[in-house]
């Protein structure tokens, strides 16, 4: 049977791959990544530890990605897996969290292939660390949202914002209505890391790899 790995990568930095993501990714025979134009941050994450070994980059479309691009993407890993032998489906953060892979492991279910998925770091428990802003405490409700609801936050101590590049000014100005403190982290875990708390610079700033962490006063 074939075998397919879903490995999370973590937040960028390549000393925070756990060790068992590192030691499936040698064992592997073939690695797969979403294509962004030729690159893949998970995949540069990963670099050291690929070596020269097989890469496959999947394209998906622009905009909404529908279910036959996922099965289109399930069709090719299952026929570059040669049988009996191993690949990898690499993605940023975890696997199961807002992630490509889930979507195609349910594309794969009930062909001759298994599945076992290795845990990566979330980039917002990455950026909650470089903060210092805890995620949750004792007694804590905690909202892990990828696009920010206002109405969703009515009854939550803390939340985590992981798509803001498009309405942050939205979002901040909301977080203080409702009497939230925030902190801004672009790049978690990455050398040129930054954790902003003031308002005018974090509206300055332009990086999609980007979040906002918030908490009630």
């Amino acid at each position: 049977m074939k075998k397919l790995y879903g490995i999370g990568t973590g937040p960028g930095a390549p000393d925070l791959l756990t060790i068992r993501a590192v030691n499936v990714m040698k064992e592997c025979d073939v690695i797969f990544a979403p294509n962004n134009k030729g690159t893949n941050m998970a995949l540069d994450t990963a670099k050291e530890y690929i070596g020269d070994k097989r890469t496959v980059l999947i394209d998906f479309p622009m905009g909404n990605v529908t279910k036959e691009d996922y099965m289109k993407a399930a069709d090719t890993i299952f026929k570059e897996i040669p049988a009996g032998k191993s690949g990898a489906f690499l993605t940023i953060g975890d696997s199961m969290i807002y992630s490509t892979f889930i979507y195609i492991m349910n594309e794969l279910e009930g062909r001759d292939i298994g599945i076992e998925i290795v845990p990566g770091i979330p980039s917002f428990v990455a950026a909650a660390c470089a903060s210092k802003m805890p995620l949750t405490v004792k007694g804590d409700s905690f909202l892990l949202c990828d696009e920010y609801d206002e109405k969703l936050i009515d009854n939550i101590d803390a939340v985590a914002i992981l798509k803001t590049f498009k309405n942050k000014e939205e979002i901040l100005n909301n977080l203080e209505r409702i009497d939230f403190n925030y902190t801004y982290v672009k790049r978690a875990s990455l050398d040129n890391q930054e954790v902003l708390t003031d308002k005018e610079e974090i509206l300055k700033d332009k990086d999609y790899i980007s979040l906002i962490l918030g908490r009630r006063k």
